[in-house]
């Protein structure tokens, strides 16, 4: 297989990587660093180092729409972002220097609690009364609903939701995935911030996140551009189809459809790295 070859193997799965990631609503890089690193032979470190550049790029150009429109909560974004990019820091340390094939199981159990997560039913919830460390940080805001009107709501448990934070960092720069389902539990289930909230602001720390971890795999060689480059346009063009496909189709039987889709790629992660074959 030549270069040219490669890079449009690479655009064409990206792409299928993008509508998958965009209609499951956990991003592309599900599907691309089993792409790259199964199909393809590619070590897995430069895999996940290209999934983390796409996840750069996809969040940069959600999360602009979701500021403008005032649903994600900035401040609480970037309170949050201390400790996911100290925890996503720490996971690109340690995935650059453990075995691909251990990396490969986490991998997969990672692909399944976040399918799995996709799946549970999410009810939008408002909470009026706040802690007083998150009154402090002044973290309680407002968001639009869908008729315009300004909703305030409140926010608990913020240690619990600092702390959960940090892991889905670790899990970021470990294997090159937004971790958006750890992010959501954080604020959605934790510290109770309504659910069109959590999702959006956590779509804005993602690309951050992502940020943090690739100098890490920047230091370490692990980002090419014959392999970051394609995988960032096919991940954008195929987010930009998902979402498109999203408006006009059901969200639940999407959902349930792909995460079968995601199951088979996480067991297939997992049999390879027991297996030893990274």
């Amino acid at each position: 297989m030549n270069v040219l070859e490669f890079i449009l193997i690479v655009l064409g799965g990206s792409i299928g990587a993008g509508i998958i990631g965009s209609l499951s609503g956990l991003g592309g890089g599900i599907v691309v660093i089993p792409l790259l690193s199964i199909v393809l032979g590619v070590d897995l470190h430069y895999a996940i180092g290209a999934a983390l550049v796409s996840v750069i790029a996809t969040s940069s150009g959600s999360a602009a729409a979701y500021v403008k429109e005032g649903i994600a909560n900035m401040r609480l974004g970037m309170f949050l972002e201390i400790a996911t990019t100290l925890g996503a820091v720490g996971g690109a340390l340690i995935s650059t220097s453990v075995p691909s094939s251990l990396i490969a199981v986490f991998f997969g159990c990672a692909l399944i609690f976040s399918a799995t997560n996709s799946l549970r039913k999410k009810g939008e919830h408002v909470v009026e009364q706040s802690s007083s460390l998150a009154v402090t940080l002044k973290l309680p805001s407002t968001y639009p609903d869908n008729k315009g009107n300004s909703i305030a709501y409140g926010t608990k448990n913020v240690i619990g939701g600092f702390s959960m934070m940090g892991l889905a960092g670790l899990l970021s720069g470990m294997l090159g995935i937004g971790s958006g389902a750890f992010k959501v539990i954080a604020m959605d289930t934790i510290m109770r911030i309504p659910f069109k909230v959590s999702t959006t602001t956590s779509n804005f720390m993602m690309g951050v996140t992502a940020l943090a971890s690739c100098v890490i795999y920047i230091q370490k060689g692990y980002i090419v551009p014959e392999i970051c480059l394609p995988v960032m346009i096919g991940v954008l063009i195929g987010a930009m189809i998902g979402s498109r496909i999203l408006m006009a189709t059901d969200p639940k039987k999407l959902r349930i459809f792909f995460a079968f889709i995601i199951f088979f790629l996480a067991g297939n992660m997992i049999y390879n790295g027991i297996k030893g074959n990274f």
